[in-house]
């Protein structure tokens, strides 16, 4: 792997964290009033995969739950559309109508969420059933405990379809913990059903290497383990001291990554204020 995949990752990254920091600015503030479901501290997994589909020249079919602002930024989302959504105008990338919860770009092959709970598991693969495209569908650990999610996994290992299915596994559904919820792993219900499944931190390292020669040449699970920074929903902490992976890497990308990242910053602090 080239360090400037990683540091291209690192990009993305940095655009989806200052765009929420962004967020949580205006909804502490009460500029924003709506549910806002902020992806801070789990941006890497959806900064890495659009890279590694990127790097092989694949555009695929993108089905979001709520959490989405990372995905739709890491595939190449335009932001001032998804400033303007926020901001409820009508030419937001849902035309004002959408908010955090169903961010929809047909640019990207993004399709929005229609707010139930895993929902989204199903039309995917739905749609990857038809059209034979390649399709990542994005849940939480919570949603792969759902009856529609749970058969859906059955369907695509039957059909052996083109399909990433990425559980985005931070342990909490709101506020309640997985083992409260649940016995079993994501990793032990995907080889029940015979899909190739890779239990891993949101190291990109760890994700490229695991996942890319198995890229949508078969049905695919993969449980990453992030860190929720902020609430559920809206502006708050649950904890001040959680593990950073943007942090982290910044850090060992060293100086360059810090140019690049205050760049960043910078810019989107400008696209918020003129959007």
């Amino acid at each position: 792997m080239k360090k400037n995949f990683i540091l291209n990752v690192f990009k993305k990254a940095s655009i989806c964290r200052h765009f929420e920091n962004e967020v949580f600015k205006r909804v502490s503030k009460k500029e924003i009033t709506f549910p806002v479901y902020l992806s801070a501290g789990q941006e890497y997994a959806p900064a890495t995969i659009a890279e590694i589909a990127l790097k092989k020249r694949i555009k695929p079919l993108i089905f979001g739950q709520h959490r989405g602002h990372s995905i739709y930024l890491s595939f190449g989302g335009n932001i001032i559309k998804l400033i303007k959504e926020l901001k409820g105008k009508k030419d937001g990338c849902t035309y004002g109508m959408g908010g955090s919860l169903s961010i929809h770009s047909t640019k990207i092959n993004m399709y929005g969420h229609d707010g139930f709970m895993g929902s989204n598991a199903c039309i995917g693969t739905g749609a990857c059933f038809s059209s034979k495209k390649p399709t990542i569908i994005f849940i939480g650990d919570a949603a792969l405990e759902e009856d529609y999610v749970l058969a859906s996994l059955s369907w695509v290992s039957k059909k052996e379809l083109p399909i990433l299915f990425v559980v985005d596994d931070n342990n909490y559904a709101v506020l309640t913990k997985k083992d409260e919820r649940r016995d079993w792993k994501a990793k032990e219900l995907a080889k029940a059903l015979r899909i190739t499944s890779f239990d891993l931190k949101d190291d990109p390292k760890k994700i490229y290497n695991n996942i890319n020669k198995h890229l949508f040449k078969k049905p695919l699970l993969v449980n990453i383990h992030t860190n929720r920074i902020y609430w559920h929903a809206g502006a708050g902490k649950d904890q001040e001291k959680v593990f950073d992976r943007y942090l982290q890497q910044k850090k060992i990308l060293g100086k360059n990554a810090e140019i690049i990242d205050k760049k960043i910053e910078n810019k989107i602090k400008l696209l918020w204020q003129k959007s």
